[in-house]
């Protein structure tokens, strides 16, 4: 996945802005939101589908359309399980994680003022974020995304990143997370956030530099180990990242796109593998970046990645918790107290049954 990965080489394609027409004023959710419309969950039961707000086309060279206030519960649910067939087809889960990561991960906790404190408000829809190095290949995870946007209006940008990471996360066989929803999207390519605030793969110091971006977010050492265990899905792909190898003997057959070099066996499998693998290193077909290393080696960070390797059920507990955490930071919710679409946030998910074709075992 890379999620949170090291710079890398910007991606050449351009996203095409998105068409669908209208919105309903209380079934949107969106990054692109009027700010001064806020309305209570029983005003905009009244209104569903009553008043509607006219997206904007901008540029074509960026996602970006002006989107009514509050996501509808029924939307997100049905987006969800748009989202779980995505996955079925499309064997998405890495990029999608790292996309609701990466939109999330600007955040800033020493700026109180939204949106310029960043984090999970959608502006890494627009072109000049994802031109910022360490988002490299994203565009491609939006475009996979863009059709189920397309379907439901009532979502919003903000929302379906952070759902398409959540489920991305549970159908691979993870835990649960206890999300909530309502976030307001951005609107414009201005509010998006500067570069740098995203972590690097191998910085001179790695787990400094961890701690530096992580603590900036509000998050603590445990949090950090947790979330690096995401590492367990997905690739590392050269092109884009400058890390990794073209391919291996676990990624050369795919699925989707073949090659790049997997920090797991069964890279579409979530489980405790990440740090199983790292701690021992006898694979020169799994990748370790200074960063993955660096949580074996720091006292601090090592308690947890001992304890991780050991205990998956405590992992999945405080990565569920971390994840959760992270999705929201930063966020403007609408209603204020968010929205909740799941009755039993702390079930485990099921074992993600296509996890063999990650590595062609069983």
């Amino acid at each position: 996945m890379a999620a949170f990965g090291g710079a890398a080489v910007v991606s050449s394609r351009i996203l095409p802005s998105a068409t669908r027409a209208s919105l309903s004023l209380s079934s949107s959710r969106s990054f692109f939101s009027f700010e001064c419309l806020r309305s209570s969950p029983r005003i905009s039961n009244l209104f569903l589908n009553q008043r509607r707000v006219s997206e904007v086309r901008v540029s074509s060279r960026r996602y970006g359309t002006v989107s009514a206030v509050a996501s509808d519960p029924d939307q997100l649910k049905n987006a969800r399980e748009d989202i779980k067939e995505l996955l079925k087809t499309k064997f998405c889960h890495p990029i999608l994680i790292r996309l609701g990561w990466h939109d999330a991960g600007t955040y800033n906790k020493n700026i109180e003022e939204w949106p310029q404190r960043g984090g999970a408000n959608g502006s890494l829809r627009f072109e000049v974020e994802q031109k910022h190095a360490a988002n490299a290949g994203l565009v491609s995870a939006l475009k996979l995304l863009q059709p189920i946007k397309d379907k439901y209006s009532g979502v919003t940008y903000a929302d379906l990143f952070q759902l398409a990471s959540a489920t991305a996360v549970e159908e691979a066989g993870g835990p649960k997370i206890p999300m909530k929803y309502g976030r307001v999207d951005v609107t414009s390519p201005e509010q998006c956030p500067e570069e740098g605030r995203l972590p690097d793969a191998g910085p001179p110091s790695p787990a400094d530099h961890l701690r530096q971006v992580f603590y900036r977010m509000g998050l603590n050492d445990k949090e950090i180990v947790a979330l690096s265990g995401a590492h367990t899905l997905g690739r590392s792909r050269p092109d884009r990242s400058g890390w990794g190898k073209p391919e291996t003997k676990y990624t050369k057959d795919g699925p989707g796109a073949p090659g790049g070099q997997s920090w797991t066996a069964q890279w579409l499998k979530f489980d405790n593998s990440y740090f199983k693998d790292i701690k021992e290193k006898r694979d020169e077909d799994l990748l370790v970046l200074p960063t993955d290393a660096a949580l074996f080696e720091d006292p601090s960070f090592k308690v947890y990645s001992e304890k991780y390797a050991q205990d998956q059920e405590a992992f999945f507990k405080d990565y569920a918790e971390a994840h959760a955490k992270l999705s929201n930071l930063g966020a403007k919710f609408d209603p204020p107290e968010g929205i909740v679409i799941d009755g039993s946030p702390n079930v485990q998910g099921e074992k993600f049954v296509a996890a063999k074709y990650s590595s062609g075992k069983e």
